[in-house]
């Protein structure tokens, strides 16, 4: 009997978890693109990854609004840089780094850069859309949505 219970109990989180990562990656407000772009930590521009944590990049031309990538202590992590809360056709979707954060320009929706968590703002449904990030190489780093 209690074996059933923990495999009950395991198939709720796992519906649960599951759900919840669903509903976060499958945000209406951005737009389904393609990213596939590598870093080389060992470039002036991306240095910052290797050596500092909580120290955010951004890389444009990828994604929705650009790419912010950072350091989070355990790994390089990557987010859409596009306030996930504004609907495509709202005039206000850019985001301004502030420190290990991520602020929106128009209604100060403001977003952790270490997990994507939104901290502040009102009605907040979404946090940051994320992005995998893999290393090829020593101080390479692969990012993308496939």
């Amino acid at each position: 009997m209690k074996k059933v219970y923990i495999l009950i109990l395991s198939a709720i989180l796992t519906i649960a978890c599951s759900s919840d990562d669903n509903h976060r990656q499958n945000n209406p407000n951005l737009l389904d693109v393609n990213v596939n772009f590598t870093v080389d930590t060992s470039f002036p521009q991306f240095s910052n990854l290797s050596v500092s944590v909580g120290s955010p990049v951004y890389v444009g031309g990828y994604g929705n609004g650009g790419i912010f990538l950072m350091n989070n202590g355990s790994s390089i992590v990557a987010w859409d840089a596009i306030d996930p809360n504004h609907p495509r056709d709202n005039s206000c979707t850019s985001m301004q780094l502030e420190g290990p954060h991520v602020v929106c320009n128009c209604e100060g929706n403001k977003y952790e850069l270490f997990n994507g968590n939104f901290i502040e703002g009102e009605n907040l449904e979404y946090t940051l859309y994320n992005y995998r990030v893999s290393e090829v190489s020593p101080g390479v780093y692969r990012v993308t949505n496939n």
